[in-house]
């Protein structure tokens, strides 16, 4: 519809100047009469036949002033519709230039929901929000608004040019020996304005993770009195971005300007010629044809220069395509193998058989065997940097083992589909992951038509019911970024809540009370002995009086298991747990 639009608007504007010829014929009292006409055909030569002898037979009824007037008229008719296609042309292009975006953005979106959590710890987040929105934004502004001209003034060009041939074959050819050369000069400066778009669009991912990392941070940055500091950091990347782009919105400044001029130039080479060409008697067109022509020269102009700052924007919005291929682009190395099997329940153990995991070629973990019956509790310690989320991290497939494998009821996880495996865990971390949304929708998150009765239960589960309660508007509360309303014991227990209602078999628990004070710590507490009943856990923990009562603990020692037993028998064995429990007594 857009590129039919666009064709008829270019030729009513066509004839809009065309019809001007007769009326400076007339002007000029240079237009023979055309007193007879041939049969009628679907020709431009027929056409024009045709309009010149009624134009001639209103002469002599009317009188020229009459015709002038009628001529004029039925001109600005033809502007009317032109307008009137271009809007209509624009309409229906509406929808493409905003569904194209929209598009973009749920692609890169559903990119991040897939791509593995390794993506991301080698990757700044403030680089991925920047490729989401800032590049997706130059990608709006600078392509997407251009697909109007990329449509319509290569349509028009071909039309006038075809018009120009049809009337001056010679002084057209003349023409298209000169356009090449302002083509030419117009797309070396458009490549120059990619490479320069693309080192902005790259520092801005660095400014966003500058004020990602300041917002993170500001109570510890406030604490060293470190904000000149950061200051001094962020004004120095600002500096660095603000030159890059003041180099490229003047190249980019340039689009029109030199457009302009070379149109002009070409304009005044044209009218000189072609005037040497009428003057002397020895062209195809007469005088008034030949302005006929300038003007439809005119109407090129237009749209060449609007196409060659398509072309400029199109060129500094390449720049950002390429950042956001590089998101879409991105390996996803964990996801459902060919055939992958459905599971709905969990029935006998997990098992680490010949586990072992390295993240940049540093091995993390090495040769772990540990077998972990349903219904039990199997607690990892061990000093900072032994293993022990690695483990928790790859049951779940949020990373792949790299050695080994782990079997799911005798099956390897890799068998399985992601979804349904991670379907059967709960995890509660160390640091309470909430969003900025109200208490029922934090314990009710990922999990679908959850009651409020659901959710009630769950949270006295937790422990959390009461402050839930007591707050402004109960469990419909809004509790601010990340949770920043409550306490950390009070984030806890909502978290331990969600895990509640998802009410999975297997449950992980990564530190869940080493962050809070000794009140805090006994109710978690009591919420995760509560969580856990009757469900198979792993839970790693840095205080050993929160797993004494496990089935069996594993103590981890630069990524093997070097003790494994209960608590009183590893206490025994006088090694790394006893060393562990005595330090934790002395502290």
């Amino acid at each position: 519809m857009n590129i039919s639009l666009n064709l008829l608007s270019a030729i009513f504007a066509l004839f809009s100047v065309t019809m001007a010829i007769p009326f400076l014929g007339i002007l000029f009292q240079n237009e023979p009469a055309v007193t007879t006409v041939g049969e009628f055909e679907f020709t431009l030569d027929s056409v024009m036949e045709y309009f010149s002898y009624y134009v001639s037979q209103m002469i002599d009824a009317r009188g020229p002033v009459q015709t002038m007037i009628v001529l004029s008229l039925l001109i600005i008719t033809m502007s009317f519709f032109k307008n009137l296609f271009h809007f209509l042309a624009m309409y229906y292009l509406a929808p493409i230039r905003n569904g194209v975006v929209k598009d973009i953005r749920n692609q890169i979106y559903d990119k991040v929901m897939v791509l593995p959590l390794a993506y991301f710890s080698e990757t700044r987040k403030g680089d991925v929000i920047a490729r989401m929105t800032g590049d997706v934004q130059e990608i709006e502004t600078s392509i997407v608004s251009s697909l109007e001209m990329l449509f319509r003034d290569p349509v028009q060009v071909i039309l006038y040019l075809a018009a120009l041939f049809y009337m001056s074959t010679s002084l057209t050819l003349f023409v298209m020996v000169l356009l090449p050369v302002s083509g030419f000069v117009i797309g070396r400066l458009g490549r120059t304005l990619k490479a320069t778009s693309l080192k902005g669009q790259k520092k801005m991912g660095v400014l966003l993770s500058m004020i990602e990392e300041t917002l993170g941070g500001l109570r510890i940055i406030k604490a060293f009195n470190a904000e000149n500091k950061m200051r001094s950091r962020f004004r120095d990347t600002n500096s660095l971005y603000t030159k890059i782009m003041v180099r490229m919105q003047r190249r980019r400044a340039l689009a029109s300007p030199v457009s302009e001029f070379l149109g002009t130039t070409v304009m005044i080479i044209i009218m000189i010629y072609g005037a040497s060409l009428v003057l002397a008697d020895t062209g195809d067109l007469n005088p008034e044809e030949f302005i006929g022509y300038l003007m439809l020269f005119y109407l090129i102009i237009a749209p060449s220069k609007s196409f060659s700052s398509a072309m400029y924007n199109v060129q500094k919005g390449l720049a950002s395509v390429d950042r956001v291929q590089e998101v879409l682009g991105a390996v996803n190395n964990i996801k459902d193998n060919p055939g992958a099997r459905h599971i709905s329940e969990f029935k006998h153990s997990i098992e680490y058989r010949n586990v072992s995991f390295s993240y940049d070629h540093i091995e993390v973990l090495k040769d772990i065997n540990l077998v972990i019956e349903k219904g039990r509790t199997i607690a990892l310690v061990g000093q900072s940097g032994s293993g022990k989320s690695t483990m928790a991290d790859l049951l779940p497939r949020f990373y792949d083992v790299h050695k080994g494998e782990i079997l799911l009821d005798g099956v390897s996880l890799k068998e399985y589909k992601i979804k349904d495996i991670r379907a059967l865990m709960g995890n509660v971390n160390q640091d309470p992951i909430l969003f900025n949304d109200t208490f029922f929708n934090n314990i009710a998150f990922g999990v679908e038509n959850a009651t409020e009765e659901d959710v009630i239960r769950a949270a006295r589960v937790a422990n959390a019911h009461d402050f839930i309660v007591a707050s402004r508007h109960g469990y419909y509360t809004r509790i601010g970024d990340r949770g920043s309303k409550l306490s950390g014991g009070q984030r806890q227990r909502v978290s331990i809540a969600r895990a509640v209602l998802k009410n999975p078999p297997v449950m992980i628990l990564d530190e869940a009370t080493s962050a809070l004070d000794t009140e805090s710590e006994r109710l978690v507490q009591d919420a995760l002995f509560n969580l856990m009943k009757s469900r198979t856990s792993l839970v790693i923990a840095h205080r050993l009086s929160t797993i004494q009562f496990a089935d069996e603990i594993c103590v981890l020692h630069e990524g093997k298991i070097v003790e494994r037993g209960k608590h009183e028998a590893l206490l025994a064995i006088n090694g790394y747990y006893r060393k562990l429990h005595d330090m934790q007594l002395f502290l």
